[in-house]
């Protein structure tokens, strides 16, 4: 289980994620591992200069996912991308075409908005690995408008419509088909068999669902028969790549290692030259992300520390 501090407002945005993650931490590592990396992106660009509380949740992340990625460094959908999409993608899915039959059937419940609004979470997720396919893409929109949708009306004590919602012009066509005055924006993706849902979609809280999440390998097995992906192994894959030891400054001798009289430096505890080599880790940990400002904060805050003693934190 991640130790993870409670998200400061200013990193709400992840909450979600990170709520995601914590449920699939036994039901699957990998998407928990995914979830969490994906937040910890997020966050990374939403400021450019980090409070104390947006570090402390933004460090323990990178501290989780590099202890995660060692303890299962024998399972590929972590340690490979190629492999990590197509399980993501494959999860996703399933979730996806479990919580559309439900709907379809008029079997309503606080489960299938959770499980259209998962599906749209970790379709977001994909977009670790670069930019969805136009199928994604569709089911994303789709899955979220049609949790938010469905979860209103549960909560107004009204019925659901299943399927797609049919504009009234859609409806007065001849044969039920949209004329060409009322064909979808370019812009904005259809899904095989939906009409277009609402351009502006209402955020559900995910404190309104139930805890239990249906587990897609019960419904839908057709789904579950897709192709495995081909893919090569790569010596050096992508994803969260954790600190390299190899790269750390050697640590200075004893003579030296509480201050140096000459250069007029302060006498440093242990714990002090700890946490100063933690600020050069999380440094390279936000390079790998490339995000500048934060490595350049933390480096120095290393340097302040080794040089007045104090820590900035």
């Amino acid at each position: 289980m991640a130790n993870i501090p409670e998200c400061p407002p200013s990193l709400k945005s992840i909450q979600h994620y990170l709520k995601t993650a914590t449920e699939h931490d036994t039901r699957d590592p990998v998407v928990a591992y995914w979830c969490r990396l994906h937040a910890l992106q997020v966050g990374l660009k939403l400021t450019s200069k980090k409070t104390p509380e947006e570090t402390k949740v933004l460090m323990a992340l990178m501290d989780w996912l590099e202890e995660v990625k060692k303890t299962h460094k024998d399972n590929e959908a972590i340690t490979n991308e190629v492999a990590a999409q197509a399980h993501l993608e494959n999860y996703a899915l399933r979730l996806f075409l479990f919580a559309d039959k439900q709907d379809r059937e008029q079997n309503y419940s606080k489960n299938i908005v959770k499980a259209f609004y998962t599906a749209g979470m970790i379709y977001d997720v994909l977009t670790t690995f670069g930019e969805l396919t136009e199928e994604a893409a569709q089911n994303r929109k789709y899955a979220k408008w049609k949790a938010a949708y469905i979860h209103n009306c549960l909560k107004n004590g009204e019925t659901p419509v299943p399927g797609p919602m049919q504009s009234e012009e859609e409806e007065q066509s001849e044969g039920g088909a949209p004329s060409e005055d009322q064909s979808a924006p370019a812009n904005i993706p259809q899904a095989p068999g939906f009409s277009t849902p609402p351009a502006t979609l209402p955020v559900v809280p995910p404190s309104s669902f139930n805890n239990s999440l249906p587990d897609p390998n019960a419904a839908m097995r057709a789904a579950s028969q897709l192709p495995p992906v081909p893919y090569t192994p790569d010596p050096n894959p992508g994803g969260f790549v954790p600190y390299d030891p190899s790269l750390q400054p050697q640590s200075p001798q004893p003579s030296t290692l509480y201050g140096d009289s000459s250069l007029n430096l302060p006498q440093l505890t242990p714990d002090q030259i700890a946490k100063a080599q933690k600020y050069c880790k999380w440094a390279g940990s936000a390079l790998n992300y490339d995000d500048v400002k934060t490595a350049i904060n933390n480096l120095r805050s290393a340097l302040e520390l080794l040089q007045t003693g104090r820590d900035p934190a």
